[in-house]
């Protein structure tokens, strides 16, 4: 008997359209015989596995790769990458192109007869708006070297979650969209629970990360591995109970089964505070994170946490430009399936139900469907999970081809249940 990854695969070939292996299949080099401006932005061409993949730049400056199967049935995935810290070099984020079991994400999909394409942006950090307009740009450059696809799939991971659903929401582009583990409910709430867990964090643990929770120094940056990491361990190891109240007050999820995941959540956490404040607050001019009048509970003593807890206010201009530039609207334009995992520390799963609201607020439920996956972690998917959400998204796809009106359910995978936690509980 087949397993479910191999029925899976089976279902997505016998539910797609005739495979297009025709000559132009093994005439993938065009890309070097091209005379447009495409030609000038192509790097290399190379044979990775049984597949032909380019590689090249953009004039914005955005690093792209695009691979072709073999035998390709017509259809092409994209993928969105999530977050990278401005620290860090622009460059293609190979890291985030594997599942939580190993398995490479372009193998995958060019296994089953996809094209595939991703790019690193033009730069580093909230660059959502920037990630839209440079995975609009690799669409055209693929539609100019291959040809326009069939059927345009974009799929996208953490911020990637975002940007693929804010993209599904303002672009004819796609066909459809996967978007996991994406803080797609509420940008603002997700501001102020990455800003919560630092000032209780620096409540139960003074003196561990020099201020201010919303201004980080660069030398915190700088020596987050070698110096602030080990910090922090030390002292949540020393101080186990402020550590289990500062999770409990957080809502900050870890899997009771796992000892490691409290670390894990904590420094996940206090990682995007520190490389992802100053980026975030000079995009949107100024402080977004608000805390002036919340009440904190589940310590040991709210009272005395409450009046001794940091507070900060937020700007009102840097609220407007967060929900300009990083809210969702909730009206996929096309079918959105997201997947995400309930135990999420970083992106919490409380943003599914949120963005569930907006859809069904605005009249567009039949395009939104979400798979939860029961366990901790952070876009923690196994091979097996994503080809079963990609699988229900072709066959949302295909069905609103063949109706407009009453598109068929999704198909409904089942749940991997593994044990996790929320402090709050």
């Amino acid at each position: 008997m087949r397993n479910l990854q191999s029925y899976f695969r089976a279902m997505l070939v016998t539910i797609l359209p005739a495979l297009l292996i025709l000559a132009a299949c093994s005439q993938q080099p065009t890309a070097v015989q091209s005379e447009s401006s495409v030609q000038s932005t192509i790097t290399s061409i190379q044979k990775i596995a049984d597949n032909e993949c380019v590689k090249g730049q953009t004039e914005a400056g955005a690093y792209y790769i695009i691979c072709m199967p073999d035998a390709w049935n017509g259809d092409l995935v994209m993928f969105a990458h999530g977050y990278v810290s401005p620290t860090e070099p622009v460059e293609l984020q190979e890291d985030q192109l594997y599942t939580s079991d190993g398995s490479y994400i372009p193998d995958i999909i060019t296994d089953m007869g996809y094209a595939f394409a991703t790019t690193s942006y033009r730069a580093n950090g909230l660059v959502v708006q920037e990630a839209i307009m440079d995975l609009e740009e690799l669409v055209n450059i693929f539609d100019e070297l291959y040809g326009q696809p069939q059927h345009n799939y974009l799929v996208g991971g953490s911020e990637g979650g975002l940007i693929t659903t804010k993209s599904v929401e303002s672009k004819d582009l796609y066909s459809g969209g996967l978007a996991a583990c994406g803080p797609i409910g509420d940008f603002i709430a997700q501001i102020n629970y990455m800003g919560d867990f630092r000032v209780l964090f620096d409540f139960y643990f003074p003196d561990v990360l020099p201020p201010s929770p919303i201004s980080i120094p660069q030398e915190v940056m700088d020596h987050w591995d070698d110096v602030y990491v080990p910090k922090i361990i030390q002292a949540i190891t020393d101080y186990p109970d402020r550590t289990l109240q500062l999770l409990r007050v957080a809502r900050a999820p870890f899997d009771p089964d796992d000892p490691e995941t409290i670390g894990q959540t904590v420094l996940g956490l206090l990682w995007y505070n520190v490389f992802a404040t100053n980026d975030l607050n000079q995009r949107a001019g100024g402080n977004p994170f608000d805390n002036h009048d919340r009440h904190y509970f589940g310590s040991d003593n709210d009272a005395y946490l409450n009046k001794n807890v940091e507070r900060f206010t937020a700007d009102p201009q840097a609220v407007e430009a967060v929900n300009q530039k990083f809210q969702t609207t909730g009206i996929p334009s096309v079918p959105l399936i997201t997947m995400h995992t309930a135990g999420d520390p970083i992106v919490p799963f409380w943003h599914e139900r949120m963005y569930r609201s907006k859809v069904a607020e605005n009249g567009n439920i039949f395009f939104y469907h979400n798979y939860p996956i029961v366990r901790y972690g952070h876009c923690t998917f196994t091979e097996e999970e994503i080809l079963q959400a990609f699988t229900a998204l072709v066959l949302q796809v295909q069905a609103l081809e063949k109706s407009k009106e009453s598109p068929m359910p999704p198909v409904h995978p089942p749940i991997t249940r593994v044990g996790v936690h929320s402090a709050s509980n």
